[in-house]
């Protein structure tokens, strides 16, 4: 069974649209949260202090899926529950669950990267094997 941390997210009126349904891409930017709230939560340095440590900057999305089954609007509690479903040797699979109460609203898979700048191109970025320091403190 794969470590699971859980994001509380508290939907806002401006979070809907003008029906007073979440507006979908709010899904996506709290799942983005809750992608980073699991790696902190499991010890990891938040990006800004790892990159010092380390020089990695964050973990990109390379592709996403999400999966709509329920609505949700303001003034209500979901849980995003999220963990790592799969370990390659320079991507990972991320799942997220998320919840109101016992009712699932979506799901969604997010395939992600370690990443650091090159070197002699600052703008440029490159993927890395996943780290194995973090791997273990997220399993």
């Amino acid at each position: 069974m794969a470590r699971t941390v859980v994001y509380p997210v508290e939907i806002q009126f401006g979070d809907c649209d003008p029906a007073g349904i979440v507006f979908f891409p709010n899904f996506s930017r709290w799942m983005d949260a809750a992608s980073l709230h699991f790696f902190v939560s499991c010890g990891v340095l938040p990006w800004r202090e790892l990159v010092k440590t380390t020089g990695i900057i964050g973990t990109p999305l390379l592709e996403i899926h999400t999966r709509f089954l329920r609505h949700a609007t303001y003034g209500e509690t979901i849980e995003i529950h999220t963990s790592v479903e799969e370990w390659r040797a320079k991507a990972f699979i991320q799942r997220h669950v998320v919840k109101r109460g016992e009712d699932l609203i979506c799901e969604g898979t997010e395939t992600r990267i370690f990443t650091k700048r090159d070197a002699n191109d600052p703008e440029r970025i490159y993927g890395i094997p996943i780290p194995p320091d973090i791997r273990a403190l997220c399993e």
